[in-house]
């Protein structure tokens, strides 16, 4: 008969030691959930940040002098650290087309007055550590050590939760922004526009690298997206656009994004028609738009081209295509090749400013 063997529970291991070291340090949005304050997400990592401040001295109240100064200098490092990694996304100014995609989302305005006060918010909480660590050199007492330490937390809550709007707003673009990329200015753009649905995201993907959300409905593109292709020469960006209906003033969120880019990114507009009208929008409604921007942006040269070429529909002299068949893309490559390489060349980015002073030394 077998010998039945016990089982030894082991209890489960608890971790009381806390939060290991610099984990608060990574970043006040990770502590933050959807509807936190970021201001006193940022205080609260500060302050456990400080609290953990344990000098070494020769004497009780030496210790105390050096716990107040490391509570000072660790506190506001936090918390001005914190405000560049908010504002880091913006080292690099925005382009003319986030700029103005950003004033379309948002109020307008609220962009540069937020990076604005967040900017000033970071230059006072320095100014204050300066001033703090000043004061607290002509403490004398245990007592007086502690004021400098309360009023140094309470100046520099009250700088933060001041801009607490502000920092929402500039998450709120950095979420905005991060859903559209970042076109290169430095590099030929063409933006494919045109209707709904008239084959605009099956013509960029086959012309790119890009491969959008393609289906058979209307506004599938809700966002412009991007696909670069080889020119021989260089290389081009081929920019995938909402569709739009060719209203005048009352233009929703996806068709303005579309006109944006047109106006503000474009070398070359690829316009695209579906003359089968399978999209659901009469051939009068496409040219009536196309007329429109040729109105608008004269400077700007347009490709026209009618898609769809293998369904049957009545033909013009405009180049046809078909992105299911092939048919036309090649030729389609080589004017737009042929337009690219005639346009002016693009002046010479700016070198950095060469350092000035001593320190250039």
């Amino acid at each position: 008969m077998a010998r039945s063997r016990s089982v030894r529970r082991v209890p489960p291991r608890i971790d009381r030691r806390g939060p290991r070291k610099g984990r608060e340090e990574r970043g006040a949005s990770a502590h933050a959930g959807r509807g936190s304050s970021p201001a006193a997400v940022i205080l609260d990592i500060a302050f456990r940040r400080a609290y953990r401040a344990t000098p070494h001295g020769a004497d009780r109240h030496d210790r105390s002098r050096r716990r107040a100064l490391l509570k000072i200098v660790r506190s506001t490092s936090v918390v001005q650290r914190h405000l560049r990694l908010e504002m880091r996304e913006f080292k690099e100014p925005l382009t003319d087309l986030q700029l103005e995609l950003v004033e379309q989302r948002f109020p307008k305005g609220a962009f540069p007055r937020a990076l604005a006060r967040v900017r000033r918010a970071e230059e006072r909480i320095r100014r204050l550590a300066v001033e703090e660590q000043r004061e607290l050199r002509r403490a004398g007492t245990e007592e007086q050590y502690g004021e400098v330490v309360r009023s140094c937390y309470g100046r520099m809550a009250s700088f933060l939760k001041e801009v607490d709007g502000d920092l929402r707003t500039l998450r709120d673009v950095v979420e905005f922004l991060g859903g559209r990329p970042r076109l290169d200015t430095n590099v030929p753009t063409v933006v494919v526009a045109g209707f709904p649905n008239v084959g605009k995201s099956s013509l960029v993907a086959r012309l790119s690298s890009a491969r959008p959300e393609i289906a058979d409905y209307p506004f599938t593109t809700l966002a412009i997206s991007v696909g670069h292709a080889d020119l021989g020469f260089d290389r081009m960006q081929v920019v995938d656009t909402p569709g739009v209906l060719g209203r005048t003033g009352r233009m929703n969120p996806a068709e303005a994004e579309a006109t944006s880019t047109v106006a503000r990114a474009a070398d070359v507009v690829l316009f695209v028609l579906d003359p089968s009208e399978r999209c659901g929008y009469t051939r009068a409604e496409q040219e009536a738009l196309l007329a429109r921007w040729h109105a608008e942006f004269p400077s700007t040269p347009f490709l026209e081209v009618e898609t769809k070429a293998d369904l049957p529909h009545a033909a013009t002299e405009r180049l046809q295509v078909s992105a299911t068949t092939g048919l036309g893309l090649e030729e389609l490559g080589r004017r737009l090749r042929q337009m690219l390489a005639a346009l002016p060349p693009r002046p010479a980015p700016e070198p950095d400013p060469e350092p000035t002073g001593p320190s250039a030394a």
